[in-house]
């Protein structure tokens, strides 16, 4: 099993815990963690494009004119997507495009993942973040003594008010619960910091 060591947020150590090999030793599945991308990144589409069919454009339903001995071509509708400031067609219309994937691949990708992050040494463990003050300043200073401030991070603790607070400005850091932990979060963020209580919490829920 790999042991790390446990943080605080002054980066001193404090102990160290030991991680399950089922959640923090699994070997890199590339197909997995890309059925499991490509499934949220289709379940964040708003699809909501969408373009004015010959029914939902403005102008009269009239016939222009006579159908034949005029001269020139049969027309029904100025609306005929032949005409300009016609309806279209074939264009996009709105759709659903999320789909799921099993439960056991979610969760064995988001396992992938995270052993891979242990194993480029992108991981650390914060005993937690029980931070004193909402202030940005006083939390990116936090962030430059735990190494955390020259990569995008994310930030894996219970969401309390003052790390909402000190984080929301910093670009460069992204926090979320560890209910919410999905595998594009953990791919798009170059180091990982984990809560003692959130490490726990993901081994519950991923083993």
């Amino acid at each position: 099993m790999p042991v790390v060591k446990i943080k605080n947020l002054k980066n001193e150590e404090v102990g160290e815990l030991e991680l399950s090999d089922s959640v923090f030793g699994a070997p890199l599945n590339k197909a997995l963690i890309y059925s499991a991308v490509k499934s949220y990144l289709a379940n964040q589409r708003a699809g909501t494009s969408a373009t004015k069919t010959r029914g939902d454009v403005s102008g009269s339903g009239k016939k222009l004119w006579k159908q034949k001995g005029t001269g020139r071509a049969r027309i029904a509708s100025i609306r005929s997507p032949l005409w300009k400031g016609g309806g279209n067609v074939h264009g996009p219309q709105p759709r659903d495009w999320s789909y799921r994937i099993p439960k056991k691949m979610r969760r064995g990708a988001v396992r992938s993942v995270l052993s891979e992050r242990l194993r480029e040494g992108g991981l650390v463990i914060v005993e937690d973040f029980a931070l004193q003050s909402h202030r940005t300043k006083e939390f990116a200073s936090t962030l430059a003594g735990l190494g955390l401030d020259h990569a995008r991070t994310l930030i894996v603790a219970p969401l309390e008010h003052n790390l909402l607070l000190s984080s929301r400005n910093l670009p460069y850091v992204t926090c979320v619960s560890p209910d919410n932990v999905n595998v594009y979060d953990l791919l798009t963020h170059e180091s990982l910091a984990l809560s003692r209580e959130a490490a726990s919490q993901l081994e519950r829920q991923l083993s």
